[in-house]
């Protein structure tokens, strides 16, 4: 069977799979009830994307056994990925301490920094920046900020996973040229169509939540992709960053403004922007399609232009950035109250 159609067979696959997780879920309880600060309303079992985690590390292990990927690659993918979902999973269920699932992820993204020897070289304008050892701590940190960014932006039904399927899927098509039967492009398209596959029971209103375990997941994913992708194109981290721009700019703004106002980052909250605009609009399906509509019509072109002008990529970064960061102070992201 040819690589691309194993990929593609993520899609129908994590459909399956996650309906049977559902229904495990509401035979076991594994339920969340809403409180204060949820957004939903109505008791929904979640857990759901340990569905995406079997079926990517399923795929993954087909990919590296076609020698698509390599043992290396597939090293970092899935076992970092599996701990990470593995806590999740378990915080999930048991409600673990912060410190325990910092020490995961931590060492999940440490694991992946010394199989990857640390971040690869950015190209900025002319200049091909090599960090040296300074990639070793800046990729983990990285790593821990994209999958605890992806954490805190799953509130609303859909955002998180359509946001993971776009990034993934947009990444590799803009950074492969065409060529989508090399390894690291299957990676991004079987995320991506696990992703996809899991929002048929997701999409407002959701049937299922991701739970940590998924969003954790996710993170930790796109993070590693775009660190692999960028060995062999030095602008793809500022592509992936232009890409899911939405998710850095709301997570860190409302994370900055907490801590600002010494309130505890581990405690669940709802300021994110797209919290406010969920409230404001009454729809959770509203600000996941608007999300998604600026993605495909603002962030993905931007891509495809930095891709055509890598020398300017850093500054299309940059200039993304600075526009969405104008919007969530607009819109609000982080601020108390509504």
């Amino acid at each position: 069977m040819k690589p691309l159609v194993v990929t593609l067979l993520a899609l129908p696959i994590s459909v399956l799979l996650t309906w049977v997780v559902r229904r495990l879920a509401l035979a076991h309880g594994f339920v969340d009830h809403p409180n204060e600060r949820s957004s939903h309303v109505k008791p929904t079992p979640h857990g759901g994307g340990a569905s995406i985690v079997a079926v990517v590390t399923t795929t993954l292990a087909v990919l590296a056994a076609l020698g698509k990927i390599s043992l290396v690659d597939f090293g970092v993918l899935a076992g970092g990925g599996l701990a990470v979902a593995l806590v999740g999973l378990f915080d999930d269920w048991r409600h673990l301490s912060t410190h325990v699932r910092l020490a995961v992820h931590f060492a999940a993204a440490s694991w992946a920094m010394l199989c990857l020897d640390g971040l690869p070289p950015i190209r900025c304008g002319d200049l091909l920046i090599s960090f040296g050892w300074a990639g070793f701590p800046l990729g983990v940190m990285g790593i821990v900020w994209s999958l605890n960014l992806f954490n805190f932006m799953d509130g609303i039904d859909g955002i998180a996973a359509s946001e993971a399927a776009f990034v993934a899927i947009s990444g590799v098509l803009v950074l492969a040229a065409g060529n989508l039967d090399a390894g690291i492009p299957l990676v991004g398209l079987a995320l991506g169509a696990a992703c996809c596959g899991f929002l048929v029971l997701n999409w407002p209103p959701a049937k299922i939540f991701l739970g940590d375990a998924g969003s954790g997941y996710l993170g930790y994913s796109l993070a590693c992709l775009s660190i692999i992708t960028a060995r062999e194109n030095p602008i793809a981290l500022f592509v992936f960053v232009i890409l899911g721009a939405v998710f850095v700019i709301d997570a860190t703004v409302t994370f900055v403004r907490r801590i600002a106002r010494h309130e505890r980052y581990d405690v669940g909250h709802r300021t994110h922007g797209y919290q406010r605009l969920a409230r404001r609009w009454g729809s959770h399906r509203s600000v996941t399609s608007a999300v998604l509509v600026t993605n495909l019509v603002f962030l993905l072109p931007a891509a495809a232009w930095a891709v055509s002008r890598p020398s300017w990529a850093a500054y299309i970064a940059g200039g993304v950035l600075l526009l969405l960061l104008v919007t969530a102070l607009i819109v609000g992201s982080g601020r108390r109250g509504d």
